[in-house]
């Protein structure tokens, strides 16, 4: 079986005449954390929106764990969790049944629910809050039970569309390692969306992408050395706004 869980091949996509994705094609392997780097406008969102089929494409290929995710759908959006960059939750639930709505979504009854609603928020630390509204939740919290339940249906592949954007320091770490910590001890793959350099590990994979095209990928000190600099920021500025 092969260790790829999702496979973006030559994919273009346009709104009416405007090109937003150039030819793309990239790889996240099973247990690999993949970073897509991008300035605003750069095309992230909308690629999002064609892994989760928000959006059809006409050019290119997706496959997620395996499926072709237009000869598939069913089968490949069933192995893909997601977390959004604007929050979902149902502010006036509790942070459970938040959850157990999704599970139901999701096929999940009973007691093996129950059992992966506790896992995985203990392992975010929330299960002594899942009785909590989640309106009475901060920030840092409310995105620990979007993770929790995009992870309760065990998916091969992650999506995180900059999901710690507007948290404080403390709440962005503690995030960021936890899912470096599952996709290392899970086998799981993230495609993580983000234009914050430190959350990039020195282990992860990088994508950077501008105006809809791929610009590098590779690791953090491959993707330096081909921008002949040494350091992420000044890589990433002149991969992408140093441009014309």
């Amino acid at each position: 079986m092969s260790d790829i869980a999702l496979d973006v091949v030559s994919l273009s996509f346009a709104y009416g005449k405007k090109q937003v994705l150039h030819d793309l094609s990239f790889q996240v392997k099973a247990g690999q954390c993949c970073i897509l780097l991008g300035p605003n406008g750069a095309g992230k969102s909308t690629l999002f929106s064609l892994i989760t089929r928000l959006y059809a494409y006409k050019q290119g290929e997706i496959d997620l764990a395996g499926f072709n995710i237009k000869k598939k759908p069913l089968k490949a959006l069933g192995k893909l969790g997601v977390v959004f960059q604007q929050t979902t939750l149902d502010l006036d639930l509790t942070v459970q049944q938040n959850l157990r709505y999704h599970a139901a979504l999701q096929g999940i009854g009973g007691k093996k629910a129950n059992a992966n609603i506790q896992e995985q928020l203990e392992q975010l630390g929330m299960y002594e809050r899942r009785a909590e509204l989640v309106r009475q939740l901060n920030g840092g919290h409310r995105r620990r039970v979007e993770i929790a339940r995009a992870l309760l249906h065990k998916p091969s592949v992650l999506l995180l569309d900059e999901p710690t954007v507007g948290l404080d320091v403390p709440s962005r770490e503690s995030i960021v390692q936890h899912v470096h910590q599952l996709a290392q001890e899970t086998g799981l793959a993230v495609l993580w969306a983000t234009h914050l350099m430190d959350e990039v590990y020195d282990t992860d994979k990088l994508v950077v992408i501008h105006q809809g095209s791929l610009q590098a990928q590779g690791t953090k000190v491959g993707i330096m050395r081909k921008a002949g600099v040494d350091n992420l920021n000044d890589a990433f500025f002149n991969l992408t706004q140093g441009k014309s």
